[in-house]
C-alpha cells in the first residue's frame, strides 16, 4: 500500500481588517436571515439603527473591527452556529427563538435584544450543547 505524502501546512495569513469586516458583516447577514430576525431585534443586539441594519442587509454598510457592534455581530453569529448545531435546521431554530422558554423566562428573541440577554441565551445554548 503506497502512503501520500504528507500534506504541507499552510501558513496563516493574517487577514487585512477590511476582509475581516467583510467576512463578520456576511455571517451576520446569513445568521439573522436564516433566523428570520427582524431588522428591530437586529438593530437592537448589536446597538446599530434599523436604517443602518437595513443597509448592511442590501450590501451597502459593512461592520468596522474594533467597534461594540461588530464584537456584539460575532455574539450574534456564535447564537446562530450554537442553535443550528443543536437543531440543525433554520426553521426549527427560527421557531425555537420565538417559543417561550421557562428556563431563560422568556421568549429568546426578546432576550437578545439587550447585551445580558445576548449572553445568557449563548451561556444557555453552550449548557445544552454540552450536555453529558
Amino acid at each position: 500500500m503506497k502512503r501520500s505524502p504528507p500534506l504541507k501546512a499552510r501558513k496563516a495569513r493574517p487577514q487585512s481588517a477590511s476582509s475581516e469586516a467583510a467576512i463578520v458583516t456576511t455571517a451576520l447577514r446569513r445568521a439573522a436571515d436564516r433566523l428570520a430576525i427582524p431588522n428591530g431585534v437586529l438593530a437592537k443586539s448589536i446597538g446599530l439603527s434599523e436604517s443602518t441594519i437595513s443597509r448592511l442587509r442590501r450590501g451597502a454598510y459593512v461592520l468596522q473591527p474594533g467597534h461594540k457592534s461588530f464584537e456584539l455581530a460575532l455574539l450574534v453569529v456564535r447564537l446562530y452556529r450554537s442553535l443550528d448545531s443543536i437543531v440543525a435546521e433554520d426553521a426549527t431554530a427560527s421557531a425555537w427563538l420565538r417559543s417561550s422558554n421557562s428556563v431563560l423566562g422568556s421568549e429568546p428573541i426578546e432576550l437578545l435584544q439587550s447585551v445580558s440577554g445576548l449572553v445568557n441565551v449563548i451561556a444557555y445554548l453552550d449548557s445544552r450543547r454540552a450536555v453529558v
